[in-house]
This record gives structure tokens, C-alpha cells and sequence, in this order.
């Protein structure tokens, strides 16, 4: 049986440890017509460490390409490449759902250095 959002396990905290959420800076965005819903592929700047991720997110009801460049996101970096389509996705940037179930991007309220690891 699947668990319902708010239902989740407890997990200690090397658990939430092993999620590796850092944050970046988007360099390069552009629409993703291939894609099954609209999306939008981005390239995120995760610092000299790990370097620039490829990913896609269906963000288009908030978000335009070009108004994303220069913007600091969160991301996952240590989940397994997937293949979408002809795109090799290689971070999940995240978000929260608006009131209408689309995604709101997640950034930091002032300038970080890419690549910063969240507590």
C-alpha cells in the first residue's frame, strides 16, 4: 500500500543525510517540446565540485525560459541519470505545489555559493 503524503516513515537523520541537496545556479534553459507535458530543460550550476547538471522540470505555467537564467534552485544531485525521451536528466531540481497542484521552484531568499550542501 502506497503512503499518503504526510504518512511517511520516520527516517533518522543519516537517512535524510544521504539526500544530497545543493544548491545552484540555472545557466542555460529552454523548452523541452519532446516532452509528454510541457517542460522546460535546464542546466544548473552546482559549483566547481560537482559541476553543471542537466535536468527537466515541468515548470512551464510559472516559469519562461529565459526568466530562469541566473536563478539559484535546490536540487537533488545524487539520484541516478534517467533517460527522458532523448534527454539524459542528471539532477532533480526542487519544488513546491502551488494551490493548482504546479510546481513553485525552491531557492534561497539571498545569494548563496553554488554547490552548498543543505543542512
Amino acid at each position: 500500500m502506497a503512503q499518503e503524503d504526510g504518512d511517511a516513515p520516520p527516517l533518522s537523520f543519516d537517512e535524510f543525510r544521504r539526500v544530497d541537496i545543493r544548491v545552484g545556479t540555472i545557466v542555460a534553459a529552454e523548452p523541452f517540446p519532446e516532452a509528454r507535458k510541457p517542460a522546460i530543460k535546464l542546466q544548473v550550476d552546482f559549483g566547481t565540485e560537482i559541476g553543471v547538471r542537466k535536468t527537466s522540470a515541468q515548470i512551464t505555467k510559472h516559469y519562461a525560459p529565459e526568466a530562469l537564467i541566473g536563478r539559484q534552485v535546490a536540487g537533488v544531485v545524487n539520484f541516478p541519470r534517467k533517460q527522458i525521451g532523448k534527454f539524459m536528466s542528471e539532477c532533480l531540481v526542487l519544488g513546491f505545489p502551488d494551490a493548482d497542484d504546479e510546481v513553485v521552484l525552491i531557492r534561497p531568499d539571498m545569494g548563496v555559493p553554488n554547490g552548498g550542501r543543505m543542512y
